[in-house]
């Protein structure tokens, strides 16, 4: 939990940036400060992640939230690297498509929290 609270704050705190809540604070410097710490949380979801798997792959496999889930994952993922390569510089006002960027990445974020405690319970 402590994985997915590091990477969807940090990550959140960005999207909410870029889609207009605390325009007094610098969006490259939020970057700056937030990105490390997603990353770390990203890399102990993926670390835990895997132990959790090792332990029920099978049912895991069938699974259709976790399948579901990873699919999540990968968008998520394709929606950061497109912001990052495809955006003008952060310091300038955020375009429409850096906007929908954000609010679809705090949506997938969310959703992936979302479906992995489902998968506790179905």
């Amino acid at each position: 939990m402590i994985g997915a609270i590091l990477l969807v704050g940090g990550i959140g705190l960005l999207d909410l940036r870029v889609l207009g809540y605390g325009r007094d604070i610098s969006v490259s410097a939020l970057e700056r400060a937030v990105t490390p710490i997603a990353l770390f949380g990203f890399a102990v979801m993926v670390i835990s992640g895997s132990i959790l798997f090792a332990a029920d792959a099978r049912a895991l496999a069938g699974s259709n939230l976790f399948l579901a889930k990873l699919v999540l994952i990968a968008l998520a993922g394709a929606n950061a690297l497109a912001f990052r390569l495809g955006r003008p510089a952060l310091a300038s006002p955020a375009t429409a498509s850096m906007r929908v960027m954000a609010a679809a990445s705090l949506a997938l974020w969310l959703a992936v929290v979302i479906l992995g405690r489902l998968i506790a319970y179905f």
